[in-house]
């Protein structure tokens, strides 16, 4: 395939400005290393792991590929400070950060060289990325899985709203697991793509297996946003979301949603395949995938789409 190059490939130093989302229980060293080595952007999903973990799946990503890859930070879960001081004593190169304020951390990464983005659901989030010293951001819009904007604003507005409120550049997210999509989402104004969805369905993704095929199985309203009280997060409609839904219906506390979610969920659900009990976050677009393939061939296969997309007349004007 013919390497690509736009500001966006040129910040990461990738083939093609495809990015690979850090989601939790599924972005280990493997998946990374998988996307890097096809001439995307792999990242480690640092959500669910110790700092211990994350210090060995950096190691090991940094044997399996010569190529950039970067680690995902989100501010909201606990030992950040520890995860922060494990990314600059290993010299990763590149950081995602997500679920808080760009100002924490964004200045200490910078003075050590580090390329950061962030990700947002609007454009007011945008705007502070980028005065706090992102390279790009992230707009990500509802349709995405895991936690999510409370805005519900969809991936069809935020792009060309985010790509019209900042000078950086914009990475499209939410709902985009094939080339075409992401050929729309560049004529939006995006110079490249994050995508979770399309990278759990893969063989190297450490998501457990009962659930990569949940997420092929999908239809159109498979999951919905819910937990807006606590956190926004997307999920599946299982046994666990019908709890979550009935005590949201008859008035739940925040604390009461907060004890039905109880410790774990995330890693019951996606880690260990408990397709009941556990909480499965995934985007609305897992309903257009069909198949589990190898990360190298997922690149490969939508960045094909992309070129295909391009080449092909309008025909329907």
């Amino acid at each position: 395939m013919t390497e690509f190059s736009n500001r966006s490939t040129r910040l990461f130093g990738i083939g093609y400005p495809i990015i690979q989302a850090g989601m939790i229980w599924a972005s280990g060293w493997r998946l990374a290393s998988a996307v890097s080595n096809a001439g995307a952007l792999g990242l480690i999903g640092s959500g669910s792991m110790y700092p211990d973990v994350l210090r060995e799946h950096i190691r090991k990503c940094k044997a399996a590929t010569t190529r950039p890859f970067g680690v995902n930070v989100p501010l909201l879960y606990p030992d950040i400070d520890k995860h922060i001081q494990i990314i600059l004593d290993e010299e990763v190169k590149i950081v995602f950060t997500s679920a808080g304020n760009p100002k924490t951390w964004t200045g200490v990464l910078k003075e050590k060289g580090i390329t950061v983005v962030h990700v947002v659901s609007s454009s007011k989030f945008a705007r502070k990325a980028e005065e706090a010293g992102c390279d790009a951001v992230v707009a990500e819009g509802f349709e995405a899985g895991g936690h999510n904007g409370r805005e519900e604003t969809t991936t069809l507005v935020l792009v060309p709203a985010v790509a019209e409120a900042v000078k950086v550049p914009v990475i499209a997210a939410g709902g985009i697991v094939n080339g075409r999509q992401m050929l729309a989402a560049m004529v939006l104004g995006a110079e490249g793509v994050q995508m979770g969805s399309r990278f759990v369905a893969s063989e190297e993704a450490s998501s457990h297996l009962n659930f990569k095929q949940a997420v092929i199985n999908m239809e159109e309203g498979s999951t919905q946003l819910t937990l807006k009280q606590i956190t926004p997060v997307r999920m599946i409609k299982n046994k666990f979301f019908q709890q979550v839904q009935e005590a949201e219906h008859r008035g739940a506390t925040a604390e009461e949603l907060k004890m039905i979610l109880g410790r774990a969920r995330a890693k019951k659900g996606m880690f260990e395949g408990d397709l009941e009990e556990g909480e499965l976050e995934i985007g609305q677009a897992g309903a257009l995938l069909n198949s589990i393939l190898p990360a190298g061939d997922i690149v490969k296969k939508v960045w094909q789409e992309f070129m295909n997309g391009l080449a092909e007349p309008l025909k329907k004007l």
